[in-house]
């Protein structure tokens, strides 16, 4: 995991002395070095330099996580975190580590789905633009199995794989489910084939 510091000197230096102890790679901002700039997770600020206006640069490259560094009481706003200062090892062992892991969360839980949806696990909501229908744990579980397969499914593999039903099952529940989500789909977003079949099967 790499941290870029955009901060005075002694800062830096500060941390590059405590560096065998935490538990993740420094890198110090360099102005004009545009690729070692941009190949970081996170970006701890100091308050200092709040008034840089590179600053704006790495804020929107690649959506990276921002940690504010300061001594004074300031509100989050625009960062995702502040670390007071002074500040114990501990203190931002911890910032970074929580941080880095919910940034990995919401990445893993985040999926796209033909260019146009985002899948957002973690809500059970399916996303297109600015409006969004919700899910239900089943419905997710669907979009996930038709993700991870190249062709389609067929109904007997969907009862075993969302359902744990036998093989044999003779059951409506795939039909069911599928023509329910269509049509959610198709009411939110007017897309009527997001979900397609044929002989073979059901697909996205």
């Amino acid at each position: 995991m790499n941290v870029l510091i955009f901060s005075p000197k002694y800062f830096f230096t500060t941390l590059i002395e405590l560096e065998p102890y935490l538990k993740f790679n420094l890198k110090e901002y360099l102005p004009g070095l545009n690729k070692e700039n941009t190949s970081h997770d996170i970006v701890i600020i100091h308050k200092d330099f709040l008034d840089n206006k590179d600053q704006i640069k790495i804020l929107i490259y690649n959506n990276p996580i921002v940690i504010l560094a300061s001594d004074e009481n300031i509100k989050l706003a625009n960062y995702d975190s502040v670390l007071k200062l002074p500040a114990s090892l501990n203190e931002i062992n911890s910032i970074v580590e929580l941080l880095a892991t919910k940034k990995i969360f919401n990445k893993n839980s985040s999926i796209s789905i033909k260019k146009e949806y985002v899948l957002d696990k973690n809500e059970k909501k399916l996303i297109k633009n600015n409006n969004f229908i919700i899910l239900t744990e089943k419905e997710v579980q669907l979009l996930e199995l038709f993700l991870n397969s190249s062709k389609p499914i067929t109904k007997q593999k969907i009862l075993l794989s969302v359902w744990n039903y036998s093989k044999d099952a003779d059951t409506h529940t795939v039909e069911t489910h599928i023509y329910r989500l269509r049509k959610k789909i198709n009411d939110k977003f007017f897309d009527t084939s997001f979900i397609s079949n044929d002989k073979d099967g059901y697909y996205l």
